[in-house]
């Protein structure tokens, strides 16, 4: 099924139009509101500026964090206007509420090329509600700020795998276009999933094999080699009957692990030494051990140069690599070398001309706190879920419902 695009919509025109955009703007901030990471914002940019430029009235609605009852201060998209205005070189204005009173006001005072960022739209209980009638009760008062003719773009790729009334409902209400974000991501990912360059390396870390399991199973069918690193290679250590000390693990998917090692044994591959501490603290002094061999009382935090080695030999003649997750503790200098590592294996794989995509926001985060040129790999993808939903072959809400 086709998919219209912020091309099509800016051929039929949009000046002097509301246009609603979905943007992904959920930024990493420290504890003084202070932005780490301004990937997603860079990103959102180039719709929003074509749109703006173009003469539409741009409303914006994104979401940042996981507010529990309603407003939450912390959790205000104050910090994120101020960033966006200044990659737009445009002001953007932010409205107080989601969809209230200042919403609407400033909403009907738009002219064309102005952008308004509403609140957080998780401020509504009504966005993520499991009730259809309190979605698109919600969905239809976001429609009202844009009037009869408006439209929207859906361009946070980051949630298109969740049914949401400004995700999903608002997209049934007006006509809707994917914008330049989403439509590149779903050009890469198909891309990826549907290449014949091989070998196809895939680079799996994080913390946790739950939650990336399905795609685990998914891709370790069609990859040449599968590397495992990050806390959830404790727990595939674990399932091989080896020590982990106190490093991250979980002892109810053990008996998947060994099923998995089982069944993809000559695909799957785990660390052979960890880089280990007595505590998880930046400061902790760093020791290397066998893979196989993590003392008691010792933790896991990132994996070792032997690992690094091994894992670099596997991607040197990759011809396509799919990276999810970082290899250890990255944010901590002493623990960051077994991600550093592999990310630049990648790097020198794309060098030699294989198509490399990096999908989570902790390896895009890493990608950049670690100071590795972001061109150095093929695509930066925003979308961590949905990037692994849409590999494990599920149909992503988001954008089934921009399909005509």
């Amino acid at each position: 099924m086709a998919v219209k695009t912020l091309d099509d919509l800016l051929a039929e025109g949009v000046s002097g139009r509301g246009v609603l955009v979905r943007s992904d703007l959920n930024v990493p901030l420290d504890d003084d509101g202070t932005i780490t990471d301004p990937g997603r914002i860079r990103a959102s940019v180039p719709t929003l500026k074509r749109l703006a430029e173009a003469g539409a009235k741009v409303v914006v609605t994104a979401h940042l964090g996981r507010p529990k009852s309603g407003p939450e201060p912390k959790f205000s998209l104050g910090p994120v206007a101020v960033a966006l205005s200044e990659q737009l070189d445009r002001h953007v204005q932010l409205a107080s509420d989601v969809v209230g009173t200042d919403a609407l006001a400033r909403a009907e005072g738009l002219t064309d090329g102005d952008v308004l960022l509403l609140e957080n739209v998780r401020f509504d209980s009504r966005e993520t509600s499991k009730d259809d009638g309190e979605r698109l009760a919600l969905a239809k008062q976001l429609v009202e700020l844009v009037g009869d003719d408006g439209a929207f773009v859906s361009d946070g790729f980051g949630v298109v795998h969740r049914k949401q009334a400004s995700v999903y409902d608002v997209a049934t209400l007006l006509p809707h276009y994917a914008g330049t974000l989403v439509a590149a991501e779903v050009t890469v990912l198909r891309q990826l999933t549907g290449s014949e360059e091989r070998p196809f390396a895939v680079v799996v870390g994080g913390s946790k094999v739950s939650d990336k399991l399905a795609v685990i199973e998914s891709l370790a069918e069609k990859a040449d080699s599968l590397l495992i690193g990050g806390g959830m290679c404790f727990t595939f250590l674990a399932s091989q009957g080896a020590s982990v000390g106190t490093s991250l693990l979980e002892e109810d998917m053990i008996d998947t692990c060994r099923k998995l090692l089982e069944t993809y044994g000559d695909v799957i591959h785990v660390p052979v030494d960890i880089v280990v501490a007595d505590e998880f603290k930046a400061d902790a002094t760093p020791e290397i051990v066998r893979a196989d061999r993590i003392p008691d009382g010792k933790m896991g935090l990132d994996i070792g140069p032997g690992s690094v080695e091994r894992f670099t030999n596997l991607l040197s003649n990759a011809r396509t690599v799919f990276w999810n997750g970082p290899m250890g503790v990255f944010e901590f200098p002493a623990f960051a070398a077994g991600t550093k590592g592999v990310a630049e294996a990648i790097i020198t794989a794309t060098g030699k001309g294989a198509f490399s995509v990096v999908g989570g926001g902790d390896s895009a985060a890493a990608v950049r706190q670690l100071g590795l040129p972001e061109d150095g790999f093929s695509h930066i993808s925003t979308g961590g879920g949905a990037s692994l939903e849409y590999l494990e072959g599920k149909t992503l809400p988001g954008l089934a419902v921009l399909e005509e």
